[in-house]
């Protein structure tokens, strides 16, 4: 509620009634039976708000505050005697104050922890406190991380932990208590009596009861809305974008609700911010660290002025915008200012004030005012052109999640036939045989030796209209060969484009097929480029945003939404939520938004989030499954004698050899984990939250697809640890796969163009004398141009950087998240080994009969390389490590 009595904001006893004899004899009554003791706390709090530089004055007024008596109090919560005025709910013991606020609070820059002692006077008959109320009084918000009760009498397990992690702002903002719970974790059926009532307040709060208007900083709601606030209709027509999701024709997973205005133009659509206005709603605790937002910050500043730099430079040169060769693009990376290593910078790091601008003064061997030599130059500056580099990075590069295995031979296609024509394909075995190293297409299929990079008929239905910008792109299929040494040769590349008298009619294919000299092998280098260009906005907007984080976004909401915080599923998938809304806002504000960085970098440009609602209609929950995933796409076969019931066909397939071990160790400690707390399938059938949680997940967060028949049910226990598992890996090993790889392999354009600006040159033309002529600057002609290629790359910087706060798949924020011995023991198996996994694949990394693992560029592949032994905290491009959540 929201208090009005000046006597309790102040904190002052109010007046009381004079009690009569009767009443004090019942409270000496009271008092005999009553046994009072101490019990000693240590509350642990931050002072900072982000980088807020008010936050100096909000501290000196908190001081004021606190001079006045309006102090920060806090209430143990009985879990055995219900309260005198509500009889379900636990009865609150005496106010007791944070000590010592005006003396322990710094003034400080920096972002610190500061621990307060705090004593309460306990009534021992009212057994363990379950939960704690805190109230602010004070004139700011502040970060309450934990508190601890040491020494509660008859606490034979120990102290008693309250795991808070959550912003706490002055009281008046909030229309009921926060109320903390201790760290054991409780089915709904299992919950004490005395704390049933809170557990289900709690869960109203947060979602909000269809709270209406623009949803402030304080507020704490979960709640859903479409994908409405990515166009500009205001600004003008050409700004407009389709809202996707609430339609069968653009379907899409729900975003978190802001509820801000909508447009004057168009009433469905939501307003915007300004552009330089990061302070989009999330709930504050959804919100980054202030360390991880410095770290994103100062990401940002450092990749502006290396686009800055060359692009103020390119004034001056002979054609703007443009890399005139290879050298211009190489020396992006090159010459600059080589920052030392070791002691003297390390000291020069510590004594910079805020978190940003250390971040600024790094000590890992980066250059100021040049981008990072990405991993794919640093071996070799032309071992990226190579056959077996281009067809190696779709087993180990950014995106290795879309290889399948030929099935039938030519491919075909799987779009309406009525509305698309011919789409088969027009490769034929006189383009491929003289390739296929004395196999026949038939044997080869037979011996599962023929695998595809398709990118057809995801891209086919929206050629015409990207090509009607600035993009002159195709419609690619790329033929690949597995050979004995477990590599792959490309046999053919299939450009297509609609038939010009309209789609109806069909495609109108060219084949093309390896040559190393001569214009032919200049047009081989070209066809691999616009394959490169296909499969860069299919990662960028399906691997990687669709698929990752987009579809994740819903369970954070259903989560919050339906499981308490106390619940043993949310406890175990909490940390895979980190971060997650807060980077999926600032996505749809600067990056996936009308005129954004990925209409301007990627060449389905105005139409790529439409482009990203089709191929929506065609996911399945439960093919992320990794299993599953490498059987749909042909590339693993059952076998119930693996521990993962597959078989790989491309034994040396970096991504799904250390993914299935990963995923093998998440569903271990998985079953462990809610074996523990269910016993059988009438436990799952009976928790009122999980079935609230499924149920809204499927109907709200991807409400779009709730009638497909795939969703599990989540009657029986194995579904709920598949569904867990599956959740995990989407946000953890899956993301990482396709995040942290950016810049190493894309970090130079040239290898991961995003666009292309003209079609293949005919023999005959101006374009094709230039092509046998220069290769280079042909090349560099067609591809993304320099002004795109600088926001690309500054962009996928920040994209592949991890933060110096990053909790990677393994670790936990605090060794307190539960109270439950045989869980902690199941969480430290799920450590060891995921440490054996992280010896394993440093073991075939050194093994040379693994090719595919580094390939000609040697970049060893460390994507799925777990980093659960790493607490140093240091960040930066790393290229490996799996974080808990989708949280870059």
């Amino acid at each position: 509620m929201i208090h009005t009595d000046i006597s309790e904001i102040l904190c002052l006893k109010p007046k009381t009634k004079k009690k009569t004899k009767k009443m004090e004899e019942e409270d000496v009554k009271k008092k005999k039976k009553t046994k009072m003791m101490k019990i000693e706390g240590e509350l642990v709090v931050m002072k900072k708000n982000l980088l807020d530089f008010k936050d100096a004055m909000a501290s000196l007024l908190d001081r004021i505050h606190e001079l006045l008596g309006r102090r920060v109090s806090l209430h143990l919560i009985s879990s055995l005697q219900p309260d005198p005025a509500n009889e379900k709910r636990g009865r609150l013991g005496k106010a007791a104050y944070l000590e010592k606020w005006v003396t322990k609070i710094k003034t400080s820059v920096t972002a610190e922890e500061t621990a307060f002692g705090v004593t309460f006077d306990w009534d021992e008959s009212m057994g363990p406190p379950a939960a704690f109320v805190i109230k602010n009084h004070h004139h700011s918000q502040f970060y309450l991380k934990s508190l601890t009760l040491r020494n509660f009498p008859g606490g034979e397990s120990g102290p008693i932990h309250f795991v808070c992690n959550s912003w706490i702002y002055p009281n008046h903002r909030y229309r009921s208590d926060r109320v903390f719970f201790s760290n054991k974790a409780y089915l709904p059926s299992e919950t004490p009596e005395l704390v049933k009532e809170l557990r289900e307040e709690e869960l109203k709060n947060l979602r909000g009861n269809e709270k209406g208007g623009e949803l402030k900083e304080w507020d704490r709601v979960y709640d859903y809305a479409y994908y409405n606030d990515l166009g500009a209709p205001d600004k003008c027509l050409d700004s407009a974008r389709p809202v996707l999701g609430g339609s069968p024709e653009l379907p899409y997973p729900r975003r978190g609700k802001t509820g801000r205005k909508p447009t004057k133009t168009d009433p469905k659509s939501e307003s915007r911010l300004a552009l330089l206005n990061l302070n989009i709603y999330v709930p504050r605790d959804e919100r980054f660290s202030h360390v991880k937002f410095s770290d994103f910050l100062a990401y940002a500043l450092k990749s502006v002025t290396q686009v800055l730099v060359p692009e103020i430079a390119s004034v001056c040169d002979k054609t703007i915008n443009e890399f005139d060769s290879f050298e211009d693009v190489f020396h992006l990376y090159d010459g600059s200012i080589k920052l030392a290593n070791g002691q003297t910078i390390s000291k020069l790091r510590d004594v910079i004030p805020w978190e940003m601008f250390r971040e600024l003064v790094r000590n890992d061997g980066e250059r100021f005012l040049k981008f990072p030599l990405p991993d794919v130059l640093k071996e070799s500056r032309s071992a990226w052109r190579t056959d077996e580099e281009f067809a190696r990075e779709m087993l180990a590069g950014l995106n290795p999640v879309v290889i399948s295995r030929l099935q039938e031979f030519p491919p075909k296609s799987n779009l309406d036939f009525s509305k698309y024509g011919n789409q088969h394909s027009s490769i034929r075995e006189e383009h491929i045989e003289q390739n296929m190293n004395g196999l026949n297409v038939q044997e080869a299929l037979e011996q599962n030796k023929l695998y595809i990079l398709d990118h057809h008929d995801a891209l086919m239905p929206y050629l015409t209209r990207i090509n009607s910008t600035n993009t002159k792109t195709y419609a690619t299929r790329t033929l690949l060969l597995l050979q004995e040494d477990g590599t792959l040769k490309p046999l053919a590349i299939e450009l297509s484009l609609p038939h010009a008298q309209g789609e109806s009619h069909g495609s109108v294919s060219k084949v093309f097929t390896p040559a190393e000299k001569g214009v032919e092998g200049s047009v081989w280098q070209l066809a691999k480029a616009y394959a490169a260009v296909n499969d860069s906005g299919y990662h960028q907007l399906i691997s990687h945003w669709l698929q990752t984080h987009a579809v994740i976004e819903p369970f954070i909401i259903a989560s919050n939404r339906q499981l308490s915080v106390i619940h043993p599923i949310y406890k175990l998938l909490h940390p895979h939520f980190r971060d997650t809304m807060n980077i999926n806002a600032l996505a749809r504000h600067i990056l996936i938004n009308a005129d954004g960085v990925l209409e301007r970098t990627v060449f389905p440009s105005r139409y790529a989030m439409e482009m990203s609602s089709s191929i929506y209609k065609s996911w399945v929950f439960t093919d992320q499954a990794l299993p599953k995933d490498l059987l749909k796409r042909g590339v693993a076969v059952e076998d119930p004698s693996r521990d993962n019931g597959v078989k790989l066909l491309i034994e040396d397939y970096p991504f799904a050899v250390d993914g299935l071990e990963i995923w093998s160790a998440i569903k271990t400690w998985v079953t462990d984990y809610c074996s523990f707390y269910y016993k059988n399938d009438k436990t799952v059938q009976t928790d009122t939250e999980i079935q609230s949680w499924w149920t809204e997940l499927r109907t709200e967060g991807h409400g779009d697809i709730q009638h497909e028949s795939w969703w599990p049910s989540m009657q029986t226990l194995d579904e709920l640890i598949e569904t867990c598992t599956i959740i995990i890996w989407i946000a953890s090993a899956l993301h990482a796969a396709v995040n942290f790889g950016q810049y190493p392999y894309a970090g130079f354009l040239p290898n991961r163009p995003t666009v292309s600006r003209r079609f293949m040159p005919e023999p005959g033309t101006a374009e094709y004398t230039e092509l046998a002529e220069d290769e280079d600057v042909a090349f560099l002609k067609t591809i993304t141009p320099q002004l795109q290629t600088l926001l690309g790359i500054s962009i996928i910087e920040i994209l592949s950087m991890h933060s110096t706060d990053e909790i990677y798949l393994g670790q936990r924020d605090s060794p307190n998240w539960t109270a439950d011995d045989e869980a902690l023991e199941a969480f430290k198996r799920f450590g060891k080994t995921l440490e054996m996994i992280e010896n394993n694949i440093i073991r075939r990394n050194g093994d040379k009969r693994f090719k595919n693992r580094t390939g000609p560029v040697n970049i060893p592949y460390t994507l799925l390389y777990p980093n659960t032994t790493d607490y140093t905290r240091e960040g930066g491009l790393t290229g490996k490590g799996i974080p808990n959540s989708v949280s870059i």
